[in-house]
């Protein structure tokens, strides 16, 4: 009879451990953007004014912090809007990425003060245009490139990314400003002057030649002179120290200069991005979420940048797409839906926290600003990688198929 027991007590157990594991949820980058998606129309639903822009949710608050349309952020949130209207159909969610969308027309006809024009337009406008070939949205993007290109100086290379901290940096290109060149060469080929294609690909070149570094991370920030061209200095600035690597920084890079590659040909720029990507994937941490700078250190006790690993999904998913190596092609996959599944568990997905998509971004420690909080940059990169993933596995089981 004990012996009975003891092999029942077993059953029990080993059936118990196998109910568990069918509880655990399957990622899935479809049901991940059905929830996305419905949270995001709910939230609009409560949104009266078009001219208030989603930015951050403070600790201990539920709903979003709003800033202006001459935020650099402003852009992301029609973007959120966009993609769930991609995913869904849904025509209120089309009227309401129309509506957050039109305010920030006014950045594509006025003086450029930043680099960040292409956030701004592109994932706003430019989403948009692609989504509903609205000729109206074509002539905003085909203005807001040649006003981004008024901040390029010839003499370096590059565009000036911050006019207002020229003090402080001198002629200064940052890493981010890789994904504003994005904007300059859908313009070139979309009726814009080609002279917007060589300043894209010429600040490309300027970045990868002052800003990635021999050890495969990148300074945030490069100082030229801004007569002579000369490079003087790297900075770190949104980082630990200047040879920090910051996470965001990083990816950036992996996905700026992945898109770099794909619209110009130069080798040297797919190199690049599979030289950062594979830095920033052999430093993960052992949970697969960055911390805000891998040089922190108070890591583990540093806060983590989920925006980061939005970020790097998307980039790693172009990059698996231009590789020719299956054996590459099958790392960047498989790391970006990893990353994607571990954002979508209940660590980093908000679920009914507050209005947000994912938790635990870091804006600017060093400023402290935006500390371990949701951002709505995460959100926006967070959709468009399930978004990427959700159309790269639907290609891939058609092509099974056949």
């Amino acid at each position: 009879m004990k012996r009975l027991f003891l092999l029942m007590s077993i059953v029990l157990v080993m059936a118990s451990c196998e109910s568990k594991k069918e509880e655990v949820p399957v990622f899935s980058a479809s049901k991940m953007l059905d929830l996305s998606t419905a949270k995001t129309k709910e939230i609009s639903k409560d949104l009266v004014n078009s001219n208030a822009y989603l930015r951050n949710i403070p600790k201990g608050k539920k709903e979003w912090e709003v800033v202006g349309v001459r935020d650099w952020c402003s852009g992301f949130w029609p973007g959120v809007l966009w993609y769930a209207y991609e995913h869904s159909g849904d025509e209120f969610l089309r009227k309401e990425a129309e509506r957050f969308t039109d305010p920030i027309r006014e950045i594509a006809f006025t003086p450029a003060d930043n680099h960040d024009i292409g956030f701004m337009v592109y994932c706003s406008y430019g989403n948009g245009y692609r989504l509903t070939g609205n000729e109206d949205y074509k002539k905003v993007l085909l203005s807001a490139a040649d006003t981004l290109a008024t901040l390029y100086n010839p003499k370096v290379g590059s565009i000036l990314s911050w006019p207002g901290m020229v003090e402080k940096f001198g002629h200064n290109t940052i890493i981010d400003n890789m994904m504003n060149l994005e904007l300059l060469f859908w313009a070139a080929k979309n009726g814009g002057s080609n002279e917007l294609y060589d300043i894209a690909e010429s600040h490309a070149q300027v970045t990868m030649d002052y800003i990635v570094r021999p050890d495969n991370a990148v300074y945030h920030v490069a100082g030229f002179d801004a007569e002579t061209g000369e490079f003087v200095k790297g900075y770190t600035h949104q980082g630990y120290a200047d040879e920090s690597m910051w996470a965001r920084g990083q990816t950036w890079g992996i996905y700026g200069f992945a898109i770099a590659f794909r619209e110009t040909g130069n080798k040297e720029f797919l190199d690049t991005s599979i030289r950062l990507a594979d830095h920033f994937l052999d430093r993960l941490p052992e949970d697969g979420i960055p911390y805000w700078d891998f040089d922190d250190p108070k890591i583990p006790n540093a806060p983590k940048d989920a925006s980061a690993s939005g970020v790097a999904a998307c980039g790693l998913l172009e990059l698996s797409g231009l590789v020719e190596d299956k054996d590459l092609k099958e790392k960047y996959f498989n790391a970006a839906k990893k990353s994607l599944e571990i954002l979508s568990t209940k660590e980093y997905f908000s679920g009914d926290t507050n209005q947000a998509l994912l938790l635990h971004s870091t804006g600017h420690y060093p400023n402290n600003s935006e500390l371990d909080m949701p951002i709505i940059y995460a959100d926006y990169y967070y959709m468009e990688a399930l978004l990427r993933l959700k159309k790269l596995e639907s290609k891939n089981s058609d092509l099974a198929v056949k």
